[in-house]
Formats: structure tokens, C-alpha cells, sequence
């Protein structure tokens, strides 16, 4: 690893850290976008379709017992 790509990991690490302690007055939208952007940085790149997303949600609706 480079001193550069440990620097960025070292700062990576520092700010998901205080993004645990939000202020109250943080939206739920912002909320979202660091978590899409948490994801991406440590999983990688969305590779499924809204398809597969939708297919998820019934099926947890109907293991909970609701309907779509």
C-alpha cells in the first residue's frame, strides 16, 4: 500500500467514524446519501437491477405477512 492510499484509508476511517454522531438535525436524505456513499466505498458499485430490489421486498412482505 502507498503512503498516499494509507493516508486516504486513515481519512476514510476518520470521517465514517464522526458520521456515527450526526447532529439530530441531520435529514433522512443526507442520512441516505452517506450511507449510499459508505456502501459504495466499501462494497463497490450497485450490480443489481431494481428488479432484484423489488423481488426482495415482497419477499420480506410476505415473510412479515403483509402484502404489496
Amino acid at each position: 500500500m502507498t503512503i498516499e492510499r494509507w493516508f486516504m484509508q486513515e481519512d476514510f476511517e476518520e470521517y465514517a467514524e464522526k458520521a456515527k454522531t450526526l447532529p439530530e438535525s441531520t435529514t433522512n436524505e443526507n442520512k441516505l446519501i452517506l450511507y449510499g456513499l459508505y456502501k459504495q466505498a466499501t462494497v463497490g458499485p450497485v450490480n443489481t437491477t431494481m428488479n432484484d430490489y423489488i423481488t426482495k421486498v415482497k419477499q420480506l412482505l410476505e415473510e412479515a405477512g403483509a402484502s404489496a
